[in-house]
């Protein structure tokens, strides 16, 4: 079979790093197994965020309305409160895909072992977007971001990149 004349090369994908991002977790709260899998919410309880042009605080009232489906696979469905330092709000939003394999899932599952966990031992991607109406951080609302997520002391961490 021949490619098809329509695709053309739009060159790579590029990313640029925007920021760093610890969100604290609350106590988690299961909605139990329903017909499409097992229902957890992950509260957000705060945190910080930090990169080369855009700093902050998360705020407390958020969270992951998070699905896990037979096969171990967490679905993000995220949505944060980021104040800037300067008291800009930004809706924060962002899906993704957990995958933990079979070999980490006790590692991960435990309290005291869970944020030593190597975050090559598992898959963890999500794609934030943003919404404002704060006009120095209005280029926010036309910008898709790529992150990638890892279990710290107490909560979540994120390394986010703008994709270019």
């Amino acid at each position: 079979m021949t490619a098809d004349p329509r695709v053309r090369d739009v060159g790579d994908i590029r990313t640029s790093h925007l920021f760093d991002m610890v969100v604290d977790l609350e106590p988690r709260r299961s909605f139990g197994t329903g017909p499409v899998g097992r229902r957890v919410l992950f509260g957000a309880a705060g945190g910080t965020f930090h990169g080369p042009g855009l700093r902050g605080d998360v705020l407390p009232g958020g969270g992951d309305w998070a699905l896990f489906g037979p096969d171990g696979t967490m679905r993000l469905d995220v949505r944060l409160t980021l104040r800037t330092h300067d008291g800009a709000l930004l809706h924060m939003t962002y899906g993704g895909r957990w995958v933990t394999p079979p070999a980490a899932r006790d590692a991960v599952a435990d309290p005291v072992r869970r944020h030593r966990t190597d975050p090559g031992a598992y898959y963890f991607r999500t794609t934030p977007l943003f919404e404002t109406g704060a006009e120095p951080y209005a280029w926010l609302n036309g910008t898709v971001c790529v992150g990638s997520g890892y279990l710290v002391e107490g909560g979540i961490a994120y390394k986010v990149s703008q994709v270019l």
